[in-house]
């Protein structure tokens, strides 16, 4: 890894003022590396505060910032993706997650670039959904994909593989559920923790997430830049927990007692069906968004040995991150 950190030229991050992309540059200047951010005007970088780093101002639908930015850098980490569980603007998302990756591919492949690594998601992946985890190879189509996020997602996927014939040498990553510090917005994971914390959690559905410490994934990106092999995929996660689990972790993490009701799937589907109907209408957030509801219907389990194996990729006990993520949101002042 360190033996990229004699070179001049620079790393271009996009996303970095996010919650897996701060931790991406934070990885990246540990081991020594010059990195460039592409960061759009207005947006928040208080993720990024202290760090040495250089700005460029630019956005993922200007193609010339983006060919610009990438000149004099010899690698990418394409992080950026609007990531929301509800929109009411859906072919926004599309904008960002799909055209926006194939533009900065395209600048990518015109500046020569030596190695991409392209962050998609596990939501991209097949999963059987009944507890039995999937893999980078498990079938699945557009078809299986719930809500705007999922699709755009899936769809963007596609459109990075169609670089590799062309000469691009990519490497995709699929994230699981990263848990941790710096989670400012918060991700949809982190709001949960808060919510329990907050004591807004009484009951919960009986499913399962994979969850992986964000400083994890995050070198997980650094060793498939290294190690990765072009055109190949590798899901950054750790361990399968039921929700139940999770909430387990947190009591014992925070003395809070955890939610003992499980709630009844159908009920909630249907709330969350007339919610995101009410949403449509005031065009304000649903409290139940139908698309978490519908991804909860499944285990989304996975296995992440192909990561372990290629790439080399290590891991802490997640309770570990848990403990992070709640000092980190505690000391913000989040609860």
């Amino acid at each position: 890894m360190r033996g990229f950190a004699h070179l001049d030229m620079k790393t271009f991050v996009t996303g970095a003022t996010g919650f897996i992309g701060a931790s991406i540059v934070r990885e990246l200047l540990k081991d020594g590396r010059e990195v460039r951010v592409l960061v759009r005007e207005g947006s928040d970088t208080s993720n990024l505060t202290g760090q040495d780093v250089e700005f460029w101002r630019g956005d993922l639908r200007d193609h010339s910032s983006l060919q610009q930015g990438l000149k004099g850098c010899r690698s990418l980490y394409h992080a950026a993706a609007d990531y929301r569980l509800w929109t009411r603007h859906p072919e926004e998302m599309y904008r960002t997650n799909v055209d926006g990756t194939v533009a900065i591919l395209e600048a990518a492949l015109q500046n020569g670039l030596e190695k991409v690594v392209y962050t998609s998601s596990v939501g991209t992946l097949g999963n059987p959904g009944d507890g039995r985890p999937g893999s980078e190879d498990t079938p699945v189509t557009l078809a299986d994909m719930v809500g705007p996020y999922k699709k755009s997602k899936f769809l963007a996927e596609r459109e990075a593989e169609k670089f590799i014939p062309r000469g691009l040498p990519l490497v995709i990553v699929n994230p699981s559920t990263p848990v941790g510090p710096r989670d400012i917005r918060p991700t949809p994971t982190g709001k949960i923790i808060v919510d329990f914390l907050k004591r807004k959690m009484p009951a919960y559905l009986d499913t399962g997430l994979n969850i992986i410490d964000v400083e994890e994934c995050a070198r997980g990106h650094l060793l498939a830049e290294s190690r990765g092999r072009v055109g190949q995929k590798y899901i950054l996660g750790n361990s399968n927990l039921t929700l139940r689990d999770i909430f387990a972790m947190l009591q014992e993490i925070s003395g809070l007692s955890a939610p003992k009701v499980r709630l009844p799937y159908t009920p909630i589907l249907m709330a969350a069906y007339l919610n995101e109907a009410l949403s449509r209408i005031t065009g304000r957030e649903p409290l139940i968004p139908l698309a978490g509801v519908q991804m909860a219907a499944k285990y989304m389990y996975f296995d992440s040995s192909k990561a372990a194996r290629e790439l080399g990729l290590q891991h802490t006990p997640v309770k570990e991150a848990l403990a992070r993520a709640v000092a980190w949101f505690q000391q913000n002042r989040y609860i």
